[in-house]
């Protein structure tokens, strides 16, 4: 295939991108600076500029920029920058593809678990109404600004992304150093439950929805979300080192500000039915051996 990927020097692009290279497929990096190498094509989503050859001929494309949700504190003026990353990106993105002939059969177009807010102790599924909070109105209007694609007869399909656990960043890898000296422990009370994916399984995931006729939301997470003191429990035990410090939720609100109540101590209870139901299978179902198997 010809695939074209935004968002690629990320977490999960980099590893998308490899994973694809490695298997023989074309793919073709959209990088909003001067294009430095042959396998990469400029686009300016603010300006509404996208190359058009990058477009034309692709089998497929997969939306993963935009700026990191927890990467700063939440002031007004950041979350400003993650909202227009994403809904003014993404519709960018959607009319170009509209607009190519021949068009992409398949746009993949990256979304987040942040969709169902709070969720308590309860399950939530991709029928599960929308919650909350900056986070819930941001996936809306992010989903909704693919609409243009969807109208021209491409298959659109939203991956709603857990927590991804990566050495190479993300909440794993940003905490690693700690728990590796013995100051690792649980975020809050740690009874917040959290629905993490390893990274195998989110590049995996990711190329069986390009593969399978299936579109609309999509939960990519693992099938057995975990409290945050599981978690912190587990990596302690496999790294040999004590994990019983905690991270005090109002230390965590000072410094984070608003991202705080919409994240690291926000409770998530979310499953892959439609992932499930359409025959995908997990490398790792449970959090300890998807954290062995990263480490």
């Amino acid at each position: 295939m010809r695939v074209t990927v935004t968002g690629s020097s990320g977490l999960i692009g980099s590893a998308l991108v490899q994973s694809l290279r490695e298997d023989g497929h074309d793919v073709v990096r959209l990088v909003r600076r001067e294009p430095a190498r042959a396998d990469e094509a400029q686009w300016s989503p603010a300006d509404g500029c996208v190359d058009k050859d990058s477009l034309e001929g692709a089998d497929a494309v997969v939306h993963l920029a935009g700026a990191g949700v927890g990467d700063r504190p939440w002031t007004k003026a950041y979350k400003r920058k993650i909202r227009d990353s994403r809904v003014v990106g993404t519709r960018t993105l959607a009319e170009a593809i509209a607009a190519a002939h021949p068009r992409p059969r398949i746009l993949v177009c990256g979304s987040a678990i942040g969709y169902y807010g709070d969720t308590g102790g309860a399950d939530a599924d991709e029928k599960s109404p929308m919650g909350r909070g900056f986070l819930a109105a941001l996936v809306r209007d992010w989903e909704a600004a693919a609409a243009p694609a969807l109208d021209a007869g491409v298959r659109v399909v939203h991956p709603r992304t857990g927590v991804v656990l990566s050495r190479d960043g993300g909440i794993l890898g940003r905490t690693l150093p700690l728990f590796r000296l013995g100051l690792g422990g649980r975020l809050g009370d740690g009874r917040q439950w959290t629905s993490w994916i390893s990274m195998t399984d989110q590049v995996a995931a990711l190329r069986f929805l390009i593969d399978h006729e299936i579109d609309g939301p999509v939960n990519l997470t693992a099938p057995n979300p975990v409290t945050n003191e599981t978690y912190t429990r587990a990596l302690g035990r496999l790294l040999h080192r004590p994990a019983r410090l905690a991270v005090p939720g109002f230390a965590l609100r000072a410094a984070l500000r608003g991202f705080a109540d919409e994240g690291p101590l926000i409770s998530q209870r979310v499953l892959p039915h439609r992932l499930e139901q359409a025959g995908f299978r997990f490398a790792h179902e449970n959090v300890e051996e998807a954290l062995a198997g990263v480490l």
